[in-house]
């Protein structure tokens, strides 16, 4: 590809710097048109982590010959409790640079290790798929995602769902439960703060998810589960470029015991099957816990991430999981909490944990 004065436009310089508001529209259609964009690259982010959890931004866009070749989602997190790093991005199950090949990379890679000097940050972390940046440490054995075809046919996707697994859906469908799709998030965040609670994690504020939704529109919706007219279960859901990704999940004690976790998911496939999707994404989750094995028992395989991590000279890899012994005492404490207590808690917490 040429320009105007005839150079090739893979050989024009790469011009790097901040991203502003201005850009937003064009950053979401690289994101968009990029083989490896996730929703998680998404302009909309850097706002939202601002305005709700006081994060700082620090977008990076890559330019060659005029228009945009690359792209990079930066935050700058400071927690008393859990230290610093710059991060893409935090909350989110990917990040790191979206770019038109190796030479713009390293340019976003450059901008990033500059900044972090600068902030003089002891962690940077690019939430990868793939490790590749020699010197940099790994992290491969931590979280999985869970991902396969959606198929356009009910009938197609629940046979693609183990026989133990598609036996306890098709209870679940000839019983009493009812899904649906909702407007608001209060049902979301009521059932979704005590299932964290129950597993010992602060809670988002409840205008984290309306936020989400609001910034998001179409891209994201609420699918809640009742029993009786009572909601049991209910998740928050995005959308991009055919895939569907539940995200914010959870269910109360009756969830469990009447099957209303795996109508809540079965709900969701049918519904974005039908809106075009063709590929479900069950999310992140740890190894060794309930969710990875509930993903697995729905047929689903592991795809190990390989979150990347440049430490500056005598810092250590940040171990801001549940599985760290250091924060049992804080879990198990946490559990026994009062849910208005945790919910009203969760959020001043929970700022430097994603």
């Amino acid at each position: 590809m040429s320009n105007a004065a005839g150079m090739r436009s893979d050989d024009a310089p790469i011009v790097i710097r901040p991203a502003t508001d201005a850009d937003a529209s064009a950053w979401d259609a690289y994101v968009l048109a990029a083989p490896e964009g996730t929703f998680f690259h998404r302009f909309a982010w850097g706002r939202l982590l601002h305005e709700i959890f006081g994060l700082d931004p620090h977008p990076f866009v890559a330019e060659r010959a005029g228009r945009i070749a690359g792209v990079l989602p930066l935050f700058h997190q400071r927690s008393l409790l859990f230290g610093r790093a710059l991060i893409s991005s935090p909350f989110c199950v990917e990040g790191g640079p979206l770019a038109d090949d190796a030479a713009v990379t390293a340019a976003l890679d450059g901008a990033a290790l500059a900044l972090m000097a600068e902030l003089k940050v002891p962690v940077l972390e690019y939430r990868c798929r793939k490790a590749s940046r020699p010197g940099w440490v790994a992290k491969r054995d931590l979280y999985a995602t869970f991902a396969r075809p959606l198929a356009a046919d009910d009938d197609e996707n629940l046979k693609a769902i183990p026989r133990k697994q598609r036996a306890v859906v098709r209870k679940t469908l000839s019983g009493t439960l009812t899904g649906d799709a909702e407007d608001g998030v209060d049902v979301l965040f009521r059932v979704y703060s005590e299932s964290v609670r129950n597993l010992g994690t602060p809670v988002f504020p409840k205008r984290w998810f309306a936020a989400l939704r609001q910034a998001f529109g179409g891209d994201c919706d609420v699918v809640v589960i009742r029993d009786g007219g009572e909601a049991v279960s209910a998740v928050l859901n995005f959308y991009h470029n055919g895939t569907v990704l539940p995200y914010y999940g959870g269910g109360t004690a009756a969830a469990r015991r009447s099957g209303a976790n795996d109508l809540l998911y079965w709900e969701v496939m049918r519904r974005a099957s039908r809106r075009g999707c063709r590929r479900f994404d069950f999310g992140r989750s740890k190894a060794g816990t309930g969710a990875f094995a509930f993903k697995k028992n729905w047929g689903f395989e592991p795809g190990w991430l390989e979150y990347e991590y440049k430490l500056a000279p005598g810092a250590e890899l940040p171990e801001k999981n549940p599985n760290n012994p250091k924060y049992a005492l804080m879990i198990s404490a946490w559990k026994k909490l009062p849910l208005p207590l945790a919910n009203f808690l969760g959020p001043f917490l929970i700022g430097g944990l994603g």
